[in-house]
C-alpha cells in the first residue's frame, strides 16, 4: 500500500512540472514579439524595395526601353521565309512547267525574302532620338514616384515620432497628479485638508488616464498607418527609433528664390517634363518623314516541287524509234506529205525527286525598291497634324509642372518660417508653464492654493508641452522638405 501511495504522489508530482512547462510554453506562444525599431532610413528604403507603384513604374521603364531597342534594330534587314505544299486533282496547271495536265499533283514552293531600308525620310533616326527622350522621362517619373514615397515615409514616421512624446507627456501627467492624489490623501486622512480636495485630485487623475489612453490610441493609430504605408500586416511590430535632432541647429539660411533655382536644377519632375518636350520634338519630325519616298534593298530566293516532274525518260540503250499512227500536220497543205511524230524509245522513271528539284529550281532576285507617297487619304499629315499639338500639349505640361513646383517650394518654405516662429514661441511658453507649475507645486504643497489651482496649473503645462512637441517636429518636417528640394538626402 505504501509503494502505490508512493508512486501515485510521484506521477502526480511529475503531472505537474508537466502541466507547468506546457502552461509555459502556451504563454510564450501567446506573447507577441516584442516591436523592432526601425530608423527612418530602414523605413525609407523597405518602403522602395517593396513599394508596387514604384514596382509599376519600373516596369514603365522596362517597356520603354523595350521600345527604343526596337527602334534601334529597325536599321537591320528584315528576312522573312515562306514555305507551302498542296495536294490538286482534276485538270490543272503544272506550278513548274505552266502547262495544264489532267493528273492529281503534289506541289510545294519555298521561298525567303529580305528588305533593307536605304532611307525613309529619316523616321528611323527621329525615332531612335525620340525613344531615346521617352526612356529618359520615364527614369526621371520612376525618381519621382521615389521621392512621393520617401516623403509620405518621412511624414507617417514623424508622426510617430510625435505621438510617441505624447505619450511620454501623458505619462508625466498622470504620475504628477498621482503623486499629488497620495499626499492629499494623507493630509485628508490627517484632518488638515478637506475630503473635496481628494476628490478632485481623484476627478483629474482619472482624466489623465483618460488623456493617456487616447493619445496611447492615437500613437497605435499612427504606426498602424506607417505599417500601411511599409506594406507590412499589422500583426507584425514595429517601433521607430528617436532621432536626436535638434530643431535648434536648423536654420533656413535661403530665400524661396534660391531654393526654387536650386530645385528646379534637382526635381525629377522637372526633368521628365523637359525629355516628353524633346520626346514630342522628334516625333514630329518622325512623322514628316512619312511625306518622303521610302528607298529599300530588297531580294529574293525561292524554289519549288512537283510530283508530275518526278518522271524522267530514259532512252532504250539498243535505240530505235517510234512512230505516232496518225499525221500530226502536212507540210505545205499537202495532204500526200503527212509529218508524224518520231520519238526515242525508252521508259519513264519516277527518279527527279524533292530533293533534286529543290535544288535546280532555285532563282533569285536581287533590287531596289522605291515607295512615292502619293496620296494616302491625308493619314500621314493627319499625324503629323497630332504630334504638333502633342508637342504643344508636352510644353503646356511643363510650364504647368514648374509653376506647380513653385507654388510647392513657395508653400513649404512659408510652412517652414511659420513653423519655426511657432517654435521658439511654444519654447518661451513652456519654460514659462515649468516655472509657473513648480511655484504651483510649492503652494499646493504649503495649502496657500486649492487642488482647483493645481489643475489648472498642471493641465496648461500639459498643454504648452504638447504645442511644442508638435511645433517642434512640424518645423523639423517642413525644413527637411525644403531640404528634400535642394536635392539633400532626406535623414534625422
Amino acid at each position: 500500500m505504501k509503494r502505490v501511495i508512493t508512486g501515485f504522489f510521484i506521477l502526480l508530482a511529475g503531472y505537474s512540472v508537466c502541466q507547468a512547462q506546457i502552461d509555459t510554453l502556451k504563454q510564450q506562444a501567446q506573447t507577441p514579439p516584442a516591436a523592432e525599431k526601425w530608423s527612418l532610413q530602414k523605413c525609407i528604403e523597405y518602403a522602395l524595395a517593396n513599394n508596387l507603384n514604384v514596382q509599376r513604374t519600373a516596369y514603365d521603364v522596362e517597356s520603354s526601353e523595350v521600345d527604343l531597342r526596337q527602334a534601334h534594330f529597325s536599321r537591320l534587314p528584315s528576312v522573312n521565309g515562306n514555305a507551302s505544299y498542296g495536294y490538286s486533282w482534276g485538270r490543272g496547271l503544272d506550278p513548274v512547267s505552266n502547262s495544264f495536265v489532267s493528273q492529281e499533283i503534289k506541289s510545294s514552293n519555298l521561298s525567303a525574302n529580305a528588305s533593307l531600308p536605304l532611307f525613309n525620310g529619316m523616321r528611323i533616326h527621329n525615332t531612335v532620338k525620340q525613344n531615346q527622350r521617352f526612356v529618359a522621362a520615364t527614369e526621371q517619373d520612376l525618381a519621382k514616384a521615389k521621392n512621393d514615397l520617401i516623403l509620405n515615409v518621412a511624414n507617417l514616421f514623424i508622426n510617430v515620432v510625435f505621438n510617441k512624446e505624447l505619450v511620454e507627456n501623458a505619462k508625466f501627467q498622470l504620475a504628477s497628479s498621482q503623486q499629488q492624489l497620495e499626499r492629499t490623501r494623507k493630509q485628508v486622512a490627517a484632518g488638515s485638508l478637506p475630503r473635496s480636495e481628494e476628490l478632485n485630485l481623484d476627478a483629474q487623475a482619472a482624466g489623465n488616464e483618460v488623456t493617456l489612453v487616447q493619445q496611447e490610441n492615437a500613437l497605435a493609430l499612427s504606426i498602424l498607418q506607417l505599417k500601411q504605408a511599409l506594406q507590412i500586416p499589422a500583426s507584425q511590430g514595429l517601433d521607430v527609433e528617436i532621432p536626436g535632432l535638434d530643431p535648434e541647429e536648423l536654420v533656413i539660411d535661403q530665400t524661396r528664390d534660391e531654393i526654387y533655382d536650386i530645385a528646379r536644377q534637382t526635381m525629377p519632375e522637372i526633368k521628365s517634363a523637359e525629355y516628353r518636350i524633346q520626346s514630342s520634338y522628334y516625333a514630329v519630325k518622325s512623322s514628316r518623314g512619312s511625306l518622303y519616298p521610302r528607298l529599300s534593298l530588297v531580294a529574293g530566293l525561292n524554289t519549288n516541287y512537283s510530283s508530275t516532274q518526278e518522271s524522267q525518260f530514259y532512252a532504250d540503250p539498243n535505240g530505235g524509234f517510234s512512230f505516232s499512227q496518225s499525221p500530226v500536220a502536212y507540210l505545205n497543205q499537202d495532204l500526200n506529205s503527212p509529218v508524224y511524230t518520231v520519238s526515242p524509245n525508252g521508259t519513264y522513271r519516277d527518279t527527279y525527286g524533292f530533293g533534286s528539284q529543290v535544288k535546280d529550281n532555285i532563282y533569285r532576285t536581287l533590287g531596289l525598291q522605291l515607295i512615292i507617297p502619293i496620296f494616302n487619304n491625308f493619314s500621314a499629315r493627319a499625324t503629323v497634324q497630332r504630334t504638333v499639338i502633342q508637342n504643344q500639349q508636352a510644353k503646356i505640361d511643363a510650364q504647368l509642372t514648374d509653376q506647380t513646383l513653385r507654388q510647392n517650394v513657395e508653400t513649404a518654405y512659408n510652412d517652414a518660417v511659420a513653423a519655426a516662429k511657432t517654435y521658439n514661441s511654444s519654447l518661451r511658453q513652456v519654460n514659462a508653464r515649468e516655472e509657473a507649475f513648480r511655484m504651483m507645486e510649492q503652494r499646493y504643497g504649503a495649502g496657500s492654493a486649492n487642488s482647483f489651482e493645481f489643475q489648472v496649473s498642471q493641465n496648461d503645462l500639459f498643454r504648452a508641452k504638447t504645442d511644442l512637441s508638435r511645433a517642434k517636429y512640424d518645423f523639423i518636417f517642413k525644413k527637411k522638405v525644403l531640404d528634400f528640394y535642394q536635392g539633400k538626402p532626406l535623414e534625422y
